[in-house]
C-alpha cells in the first residue's frame, strides 16, 4: 500500500468507522498523539502493533509489514540512499539470513 503508517491508520480507522477520540482510547493513547501519529508527525510505537492487528481483525504479520516497510521508506527517504546503497543492504540482510540458518543448523 502506497502510504505512510499513520494514513493507513487513518485509512483502517475511518473504513471501520471509528472517531480519533475511540481508536485512541483503544490503543491507550490520547486523541492528539494518535492524529500526530496519523499526519506523520510522531512514529508509531511498534509495541502497539498486536492490539492494532486485534482491533481491525487483520492479521499480525499484514499489520507489522506496513509497519516495517513505511519504517524502512522513511530511513531510505531521510538518507537519500542510492539504488547502490538499497543493492548492498539487501546482500546484507541475505547475508544475516544465512547467518542465522548456520546458528540453527548448529
Amino acid at each position: 500500500m502506497k502510504t505512510t503508517f499513520g494514513e493507513y491508520i487513518r485509512y483502517l480507522r475511518t473504513k471501520n468507522e471509528l472517531t480519533l477520540t475511540q481508536l485512541a482510547a483503544k490503543l491507550d493513547l490520547d486523541s492528539a498523539n494518535l492524529s500526530k501519529i496519523e499526519n506523520g508527525i510522531r512514529d508509531f510505537d511498534e509495541k502497539r502493533l498486536p492490539k492494532l492487528s486485534r482491533i481491525f481483525g487483520i492479521k499480525l504479520k499484514k499489520v507489522r509489514e506496513e509497519y516495517i516497510t513505511d519504517q524502512i521508506g522513511k530511513k531510505i527517504y531521510e538518507t537519500n540512499c542510492s539504488k547502490q546503497l538499497l543493492r548492498i543492504a539487501e546482500e546484507k540482510a541475505e547475508y544475516r539470513k544465512l547467518l542465522n540458518r548456520k546458528e540453527k543448523a548448529l
